[in-house]
């Protein structure tokens, strides 16, 4: 579910490094809202990262 529509945005992976450097595995996932969105069929849900909302990738039904 974390992956944009529009720009196939998704989830990051990486090392987390603690105080005493202990690492882990982490993964950040993008923000990414599910919005009713404007398409040449007419209005259909999709989900959509808020940068490219911001940023008007996108026309909100």
């Amino acid at each position: 579910m974390a992956r944009c529509a529009i720009c196939d945005k998704g989830a990051h992976f990486g090392i987390k490094v603690s105080h005493s450097h202990r690492r882990s595995n982490k993964m950040w996932k993008s923000n990414v809202k599910s919005v009713r969105v404007m398409t040449e069929q007419g209005a259909k849900k999709m989900y959509v990262c808020t940068s490219c909302l911001r940023s008007g990738k996108v026309e909100r039904a």
